[in-house]
């Protein structure tokens, strides 16, 4: 994952989870509707500006299908259905003085959307329906990129 722009201190929310005592497991939701894949460019580090998956943590007792559901709400306003994991990686981001600031173990499933108007929310700066064609043109997070190149033909 590129993190090129992450060399500012973290902010809220991101600060929360920066310098962790152990790795964090969060989950995205791959949303495909009309031929676009659903998208946002983060607000906070990691990757903050880069477009990618949308998604967070789990929280305690909850699965990961309903936290890609309430990730999904909260940072584009859409409901959608999840299913079945179709991708895992981990992140693991060193701060300047080598520490780890964040370290996550990120589990991508994949998702129906079923309602609700686009807009972002939550730590998106921004989110949108994306064409294949319209990703050449966006920094987009080179794991999001290779996941939908390479699970779903998307992109190139």
């Amino acid at each position: 994952m590129d993190t090129s722009n992450d060399n500012e201190p973290a902010k809220t929310p991101a600060a929360e989870n920066a310098y962790p005592e152990a790795p964090r497991v969060a989950v995205g939701a791959v949303v495909f509707h009309r031929g676009r894949v659903l998208l946002v460019r983060r607000a906070s580090p990691p990757a903050r500006d880069l477009w990618a998956i949308p998604g967070g943590g789990v929280r305690l007792g909850e699965t990961l299908r309903r936290a890609a559901e309430r990730e999904v709400l909260e940072e584009t306003g859409l409901r959608i259905r999840a299913a079945e994991p179709v991708f895992t990686f981990e992140v693991i981001d060193r701060g300047k003085d080598g520490r780890i600031r964040f370290h996550y173990l990120i589990v991508d499933l994949e998702a129906e959307y079923l309602e609700g108007e686009l807009r972002a929310g939550d730590d998106a700066a921004e989110a949108r329906w994306v064409s294949a064609a319209e990703m050449d043109d966006l920094p987009v997070n080179d794991t999001t990129r290779r996941l939908l190149f390479e699970h779903y033909g998307f992109g190139g």
